[in-house]
């Protein structure tokens, strides 16, 4: 998927519905529960994540907490691969690895159990959003860290207007990174 496919690109943006000052006045919200809801798109968008998470070689899909992991756990299962959760603080048992970043506003942690992956295991990382690139960051580190390599990452949209992709290029060390639309 080394250029998007415009066919799938403009039924997953048909599908993705804009909200006015959502959460605060003056940001345009994606909202995808639209696409999520109609079978059609959910299936199309379903089968590309698993059919990149293929052509990468992947044996396990990583879902970003939340909205991540609607996408990647049945984009695994149609691969029929693994699921790995990445969580925010205490939300996972056991041994965790944990990355700490900072937000617009603060800062946050990801954490990821220390025994997700096998040693070497190939990992396609999944989101719905690339932003300013600060939640994939810490997340593609969180997977060496525990182990794994880094096959790619897919988002749903990316919001070409932030300089997510750019702060990104040190954390891809080479991995692809693919956006079904860009807005």
């Amino acid at each position: 998927m080394t250029s998007p496919d415009p066919v799938l690109a403009e039924l997953l943006t048909s599908r993705i519905r804009d909200v006015p000052d959502y959460p605060k006045p003056g940001v345009l919200f994606k909202d995808i529960a639209p696409l999520l809801a109609d079978a059609e798109a959910f299936g199309a968008l379903t089968r590309a994540l698993a059919g990149r998470a293929a052509e990468l070689g992947a044996t396990k899909v990583v879902g970003l907490e939340a909205r991540g992991f609607v996408l990647a756990a049945p984009a695994a299962f149609a691969a029929g691969l693994g699921f790995v959760p990445i969580r925010k603080k205490g939300k996972l048992p056991g041994d965790v690895f944990a990355r700490s970043y900072d937000l617009e506003y603060g800062s946050a942690t990801l954490e990821v159990q220390c025994d997700a992956f096998a040693p070497g295991e190939k990992v396609l990382v999944v989101d719905d959003v690339l932003a300013t690139g600060g939640t994939l960051g810490a997340s593609l580190d969180l997977v060496r860290e525990a182990g794994a390599e880094l096959a790619g990452v897919v988002v749903l949209m990316e919001l070409g207007f932030l300089p997510g992709r750019e702060r990104l290029t040190g954390h891809l060390a080479g991995a692809p990174l693919d956006a079904l639309v860009t807005v």
